[in-house]
């Protein structure tokens, strides 16, 4: 295989938060990444399961993959990370964007995090820059940084043919990311997505949502020319202001994501949960009136 040939997907749906992850690699018995896997979590009973996850982790034996990679598009607000558990059973280095450090940073304050935790970014084993190249067996990645939905989103191109967006676009019935999160701008969403939409036409989109309309099923691969044509938000002569105003009303709509209290003070340490009390137990925090 030669990094021009397109990459081999596998997507697997969390029915639970609508996200796709990703299995991407070059050939069966090949080289492989994982993309935003997602960590069960019963928000009920404050326990985690790795059942999703797993179906990954048995998807790369069975094709006799080799993992390098587990790569985050971003923080997510609407699943835990499974990352950890991936780099256990298959080995491999979890990255994200630099731009991490922000979100930590803004965080640790809602969170009032212990004084150890650091926001440097020193939870990952990586942090990509924009413009960043790397090769995994016949896949060339190169890195966009697409902030607006957090201060640091990223989009993970593959063999200049097809583009992992994360919450960057959905599918054109559906839209784009909201932006009210901390560090969120609409206006930089709007940027961010006029640079994907710069790519071929022919370009592949794999999305990390779908929350699809009454009468068709959950999809998570569209096009550079689709996104152009048809999504609802940003389509060909949707200006920036246009934009800017249309979301900024509609985020003003919006709940919370449910399991964005766990999520987020998960997701900044790379899918680990907090460090242990003096009695080896766990816990999360939920910050009153912060949101």
């Amino acid at each position: 295989m030669t990094r021009h040939d397109a990459p081999l997907v596998r997507a697997f749906l969390d029915q639970d938060s609508e996200t796709f992850s990703y299995v991407v690699y070059d050939r069966p018995g090949g080289q492989a990444v994982v993309i935003d896997p997602v960590l069960d979590f019963d928000y009920k009973s404050g326990r985690t399961r790795t059942h999703t996850a797993q179906q990954l982790v048995d998807f790369v034996r069975e094709q006799g993959l080799t993992l390098h990679w587990v790569l985050e598009t971003h923080a997510h607000a609407d699943h835990l990370s499974a990352a950890p558990f991936l780099r256990e059973q298959l080995g491999g280095r979890i990255g994200i964007g630099e731009h991490i450090r922000e979100v930590q940073a803004l965080f640790r304050q809602v969170f009032d995090l212990e004084k150890e935790f650091l926001p440097d970014g020193s939870q990952f084993d990586h942090l990509f820059a924009d413009g960043d190249t790397f090769e995994v067996g016949g896949l060339r990645f190169r890195v966009m940084h697409t902030p607006g939905h957090t201060p640091a989103d990223l989009a993970y191109i593959v063999n200049e043919q097809a583009a992992f967006v994360g919450d960057t676009l959905f599918m054109p019935d559906v839209g784009t990311a909201r932006c009210d999160f901390p560090g969120g701008s609409a206006s930089r969403l709007y940027r961010s997505i006029h640079r994907l939409l710069a790519l071929p036409e022919e370009t592949a989109i794999y999305i990390c949502h779908d929350y699809p309309r009454p009468g068709r099923e959950h999809q998570y691969l569209t096009s550079v020319g689709a996104q152009r044509r048809h999504n609802i938000h940003v389509r060909e002569g949707v200006g920036e202001a246009e934009f800017v105003t249309m979301r900024d009303e509609r985020d003003a709509t919006l709940a919370m994501p449910r399991l964005i209290l766990p999520a987020i003070q998960v997701n900044i340490r790379a899918g680990r949960m907090p460090p242990p009390d003096e009695r080896g137990k766990v816990y999360l925090k939920i910050p009153i009136n912060q949101l």
